[in-house]
C-alpha cells in the first residue's frame, strides 16, 4: 500500500498537525514509552551514549541522547537554509528521516529531502566533528530520486566482517529498495549493488548484525494507516540472498501504526532494542492525525535466530 508522493512530512504539515514541540522541545523526556512525539528514529551509539535521531518540524533535525535515564533534544543538527542544493524551483521543502554514522573520529549524518513531486527526493549527507553537531553537508545530493524511485529513508550499515559502508534507500513511491557502497569518503556512492526486492517492502529500511546473522527489516503499508508494520528478512551477509520472516511488529488494540525504526544494542544493559513510532491515542484503521510518538521495545531471539513478535508497551 503507498503512500501519496507528497512525503509524510509534508502531508502533516498541510493538516496542520505536524509534532513540533515535542520533536524539538529542550524539555528532558523520561526513558518510558512513550519517549517524545516525533517519528522515523535512527540511532547512534558512541562511546556509550545513545543518541535518537528522528524527523523533526521539516526544516531542521535535532538528535535526543539519553543521560541519567532522561531524554534531552540536542542542539540543532542542520537546517534546510544550510543545504544549498535544496533550492530547485519547487515552492517547499521537507528534511527528514535521518540516520549517523561514526567512523574515524568523524560523524556522517545522512537526511532525506522531498517531496518526490515537482522535483525528484533526494538524500544528503553532512559531517561534523561531533555528534551534535553542527554538520556542514557535502554540497551536493548523494542520491537523486526519478524513474519510479523515491529517494528516501537512507539507513546506514557499517558491515563488521570488512568496514565497508552501505546505503540502502528507497520508499512509498515506486516502493522500491536500492542498495548502494559508499566510497572511503562516506559521503559519495562508490557503486550500486543488487538487492531482491523483499516482501512487503514499503519503506524505512535498515540493517542489523548479531551472531552472523544479518537482518534486513523494514516498513509496509501505509505511514498514517494501521496497516503500518516491520517485517524481516535474514541472510549469510549483505549479498543475501535474503530469506523472509514474517511480520515483527503490528498494531494493536492501544498503539497503530508502528514501524520506520531502528535496531541497536543498549550499553546500559547489553540487551538488542528496537526504536520506532508509532500512534497513540487513535483507533480504527486510519488515516490517524496528530502526533506520532517515539518508543522503544527490547526485542528477543529465538534458539534459530528468529526474532519473537514485538510486543509495544506502556
Amino acid at each position: 500500500m503507498r503512500r501519496p508522493a507528497l512525503p509524510r512530512l509534508g502531508a502533516l504539515l498541510l493538516a496542520g498537525t505536524l509534532p513540533l514541540g515535542g520533536a524539538i522541545a529542550a524539555d528532558p523526556a523520561p526513558a518510558t514509552n512513550p519517549l517524545f512525539a516525533g517519528a522515523d528514529p535512527g540511532v547512534l551509539v558512541d562511546r556509550g551514549t545513545v543518541r535518537l535521531l528522528p524527523t523533526g518540524d521539516g526544516d531542521s533535525l535535532r538528535g535526543w541522547k539519553r543521560t541519567d535515564g532522561q531524554w534531552r533534544a540536542g542542539p540543532p543538527l542542520i537546517a534546510l537554509r544550510d543545504i544549498a542544493w535544496v533550492a530547485d524551483g519547487a515552492p517547499r521543502h521537507f528534511l527528514w528521516a535521518p540516520d549517523m554514522l561514526a567512523a574515524d573520529g568523524r560523524y556522517y549524518l545522512y537526511y532525506s529531502i522531498g517531496p518526490q513531486n515537482p522535483t525528484p527526493s533526494r538524500i544528503g549527507v553532512a559531517t561534523a566533528m561531533r555528534p551534535d553537531g553542527p554538520f556542514t553537508d557535502s554540497g551536493r545530493p548523494l542520491l537523486t530520486g526519478g524513474d519510479g524511485f523515491e529517494a528516501i529513508d537512507p539507513a546506514i550499515f557499517a558491515d563488521p566482517r570488512d568496514g565497508r559502508v552501505y546505503l540502502l534507500a528507497g520508499g512509498s513511491a515506486g516502493a522500491r529498495l536500492r542498495m548502494f557502497q559508499l566510497g572511503a569518503d562516506r559521503v559519495t556512492i562508490a557503486r550500486e549493488l543488487p538487492i531482491a526486492q523483499p516482501p512487503h517492502f514499503t519503506e524505512g529500511a535498515y540493517v542489523h548484525v548479531r551472531d552472523g546473522v544479518y537482518y534486513l527489516s523494514y516498513s509496509h503499508g501505509r505511514w498514517n494507516r494501521g496497516d503500518y508494520s516491520v517485517h524481516y528478512a535474514t541472510a549469510p551477509g549483505m549479498s543475501g540472498p535474503w530469506t523472509y520472516r514474517g511480520r515483527l511488529l503490528a498494531s494493536d488494540a492501544r498503539y497503530k501504526g508502528p514501524g520506520h525504526h531502528s535496531f541497536f544494542r543498549d550499553p546500559a544493559d547489553g540487551a538488542w532494542k528496537i526504536a520506532y513510532h508509532r500512534w497513540q491515542s487513535v483507533s480504527g484503521d486510519g488515516p490517524y492525525r496528530g502526533q506520532r510518538q517515539v518508543a522503544i521495545e527490547t526485542i528477543r531471539y529465538l534458539p534459530d535466530g528468529a526474532i519473537a513478535p514485538i510486543v509495544m508497551t506502556p
